[in-house]
C-alpha cells in the first residue's frame, strides 16, 4: 500500500503556457496576465508599472 504513495510524484506533469493573443508573451492558461492586467479580453488589474 505504501508503495504507491511513494511514487505519487511521479506523475506530476510540468506547468502548462499558452502564448497570450494581444501580447505575445507566454503565461498560464484561465490565468490573469499580470503585465497588462488583461483576462479574456477585458481590463481586471491595472497595469503593472516598469
Amino acid at each position: 500500500m505504501k508503495r504507491g504513495f511513494r511514487r505519487s510524484a511521479d506523475a506530476l506533469k510540468g506547468a502548462a503556457y499558452v502564448e497570450d493573443k494581444d501580447s505575445g508573451e507566454l503565461r498560464r492558461p484561465h490565468h490573469v496576465d499580470l503585465k497588462s492586467g488583461m483576462y479574456r479580453g477585458r481590463q481586471i488589474l491595472e497595469p503593472k508599472g516598469n
